[in-house]
């Protein structure tokens, strides 16, 4: 049987997840695991049952001039789907703006070295489970992200797909989540630096980081029809009776959305409205709308997204 969220525990957002992947031309494509005097703990990784992983070293001159973007998808994990989850422009049409790396916030974390778990032997951090490592995990096994009331979980879903049977991998309460920072020096940018209250921390890459950020932090919460202004339930029938969705010809044709949308409330009553829009060639892409009080169209950029 699938794993199920047990009874009373409310969850308020999803997302794939998995340690990120360095991008600087030294540590590209690379993970480092480091405990707080910065020493490598592979070897206490695998005493402890980890799978062997590829270890750490360096990338020379020659190897840093041949590494390209496409590289690090080869040997990462595919850092531009993050794009995909906001691949929805005003109006619903279908953009994809590019962006840069831009500079290190931390250098010496993210030039020099790239530490995706640093922490003491006993810490939380250190719990987490192996099968967050692209590296050491099957082809076609995922990991995802849950963040609750009550606790932050990791599942997995051996088969890949969203309709194979997923289950439990590790849990934390959330009040032992100190804090939750995007990192910006990532493709995306898709990059999250979860601290623990024990002083370790855990980078990771986390499809549509800025909005599992926001949760962490309690800018953004699920939010019901009921407690939303008449104007906002008006507009939200209307999107989904007749989706604000460009599309090209060949991708078919929008149809009305009859699965009932993911609602979540944010700063000035403003609710980022999500929809899976069923197109009929079988597929769905997902559309986010925000609206305030009035129903009228909102900025995301002034929704805290």
């Amino acid at each position: 049987m699938d794993w199920q969220l047990p009874h009373g525990e409310t969850l308020h957002t999803r997302h794939e997840v998995a340690f990120a992947t360095g991008v600087a031309p030294k540590v590209a494509g690379l993970r480092s695991f480091r405990d707080p005097e910065g020493r490598d703990i592979e070897a206490e990784l695998t005493a402890a049952g980890w799978p062997p992983g590829p270890g750490f070293q360096l990338r020379g001159r020659g190897e840093q001039s041949g590494v390209r973007v496409m590289d690090i998808v080869l040997l990462g994990i595919p850092r531009l789907v993050n794009a995909i989850s906001n691949a929805t422009g005003p109006g619903g049409s279908l953009v994809q703006e590019s962006k840069g790396l831009g500079q290190p916030q931390e250098p010496h974390f993210e030039a020099d070295d790239f530490p995706v778990v640093y922490a003491a032997a006993d810490a939380a951090a250190r719990t987490l489970p192996w099968q967050l490592d692209p590296a050491r995990r099957p082809k076609g096994y995922r990991t995802e992200l849950l963040l609750t009331d009550r606790r932050l979980v990791i599942l997995a879903l051996p088969g890949g797909s969203d309709a194979a049977p997923s289950q439990e991998l590790w849990s934390l309460p959330r009040d032992a989540v100190a804090s939750a920072e995007l990192m910006r020096f990532s493709q995306g940018p898709s990059d999250v630096r979860l601290r623990f209250t024990d002083g370790s921390w855990t980078r990771w890459y986390v499809r549509d980081a800025a909005r599992f950020v926001s949760h962490v932090r309690g800018e953004r919460s699920p939010v019901s029809r009921d407690r939303l202004t008449p104007q906002q339930r008006a507009r939200i029938d209307e999107l989904m009776s007749d989706p604000p969705l460009d599309i090209p010809r060949s991708m078919g044709k929008a149809l009305p959305v009859e699965k009932e949308p993911q609602m979540e409330l944010l700063a000035g009553g403003v609710v980022a409205v999500r929809l899976q829009v069923p197109l009929s060639n079988g597929s769905h892409i997902p559309v986010t709308e925000h609206l305030d009080p009035s129903g009228a169209d909102a900025a995301p950029e002034g929704a805290n997204p």
